[in-house]
């Protein structure tokens, strides 16, 4: 069996890990340059995320994740101003009955720097999928940008929410914007270690709601220097978030609220690494009726939509993907089918989804 991926982000490259895990021959095609586009710094890695990457990755690159990852996030704050100090004035543990899981920060370009560790050979940069045909034989062939051609088995589009495989397979399934905005930035925590919020927060999630404004936090502290932990687990991993790596503190604020009004919050933004501050926009796919299994299918952002946990389930996707191909490798329409059953059953949700710049 061969699989053509569309798409080197989070999702892209877990499932291009997992089948190369389990034999299977993949080529992924990006249609950006190896830096991908802004999308946040940071991800929150729940248990569906964490499973996933437990299955689909080796055994060096697995260890290189969990060794870099923030401390356990386990309660979400509400920080507000009380007697001219900033208080916690509500705290809530994250479990089944909340939105958001427990889990673990990780850096997301330190996450796709190690999935993309021993890929080298097979991912293809600046080449977006233009189209693609359904061939009589079963397979698929798809244009790329740079020009060239490639036909397969399988044709997963992981190419996020302006998914141009989506386009083109399932027309019906609308991006719809719904004009609402919000910036996303991180600040590193040398830079605001004066302002005491860092030592109220903790490692929690906090809501800071403080003079009419809004505004959402998260520390990532590394548990182990990224360039200790790649000596240790993966010195094969090149990359210059490596090198550069340093404990930060993410934020977002919505795109149309006035400017903060807190001394704290507002150092926050005055100190902010200028290069990964962006404003996305918050979009939906509203659900489609169920469609054939064919040879071309789908997977994270690309389908269904998850505001602030999107990554755990394209990853999660990527890994049901990979155990049913590997499962009916003389099969793939059939395994395409049971994946897509349970995706849309379990993942398929009307909620927003952050998106970042760019076409589509």
């Amino acid at each position: 069996m061969r699989v053509i991926v569309a798409g080197a982000g989070i999702g892209g490259l877990t499932l291009a890990q997992g089948l190369r895990q389990a034999g299977i021959d993949v080529t992924v095609y990006e249609r950006d340059g190896p830096d991908g586009r802004p999308q946040g710094v940071s991800l929150h890695i729940d248990d569906r995320g964490a499973g996933a990457l437990r299955a689909c990755l080796p055994p060096a690159h697995l260890a290189m994740v969990e060794a870099t990852m923030g401390a356990p996030r386990e309660r979400t704050l509400v920080v507000s101003e009380v007697d001219g100090r900033l208080s916690v004035v509500r705290s809530q543990p994250l479990d089944a009955t909340t939105a958001a899981r427990p889990g673990r920060p990780v850096n997301r370009r330190l996450l796709r720097a190690v999935l993309l560790t021993g890929l080298e050979d097979v991912v293809r940069f600046d080449a977006g999928i233009s189209r693609f045909e359904q061939c009589p034989d079963g397979t698929v062939r798809a244009w790329f940008a740079d020009g060239s051609t490639d036909t397969a088995d399988v044709l997963v589009g992981a190419d996020g929410i302006g998914s141009a495989v989506r386009r083109q397979y399932l027309p019906q399934a609308q991006v719809i914007d719904t004009g609402k905005r919000m910036v996303m930035g991180a600040t590193p925590l040398r830079a605001v270690a004066d302002t005491r919020l860092l030592e109220l927060i903790g490692d929690s999630a906090t809501n800071a709601q403080v003079r009419g404004t809004t505004m959402v936090l998260a520390a990532l502290r590394f548990t182990e220097p990224p360039v200790i932990a790649r000596r240790k687990w993966l010195p094969a991993l090149s990359s210059a978030t490596v090198d550069n790596a340093e404990d930060y503190l993410m934020w977002t604020v919505p795109g149309a609220q006035a400017p903060v009004g807190h001394p704290a919050l507002r150092q926050i933004l005055d100190q902010a690494w200028p290069d990964l501050t962006v404003e996305l926009r918050i979009a939906m796919i509203p659900p489609v009726p169920p469609w054939p299994a064919g040879p071309v299918t789908l997977i994270g952002d690309a389908i269904h939509l998850a505001p602030g946990f999107g990554a755990n389930l394209a990853m999660r996707d990527a890994q049901r993907l990979r155990d049913a191909l590997a499962e009916r490798p003389g099969d793939p329409h059939t395994a395409i089918g049971a994946y897509e059953e349970t995706m849309r059953r379990e993942s398929w949700t009307r909620m927003q989804v952050p998106v970042p710049p760019g076409p589509g």
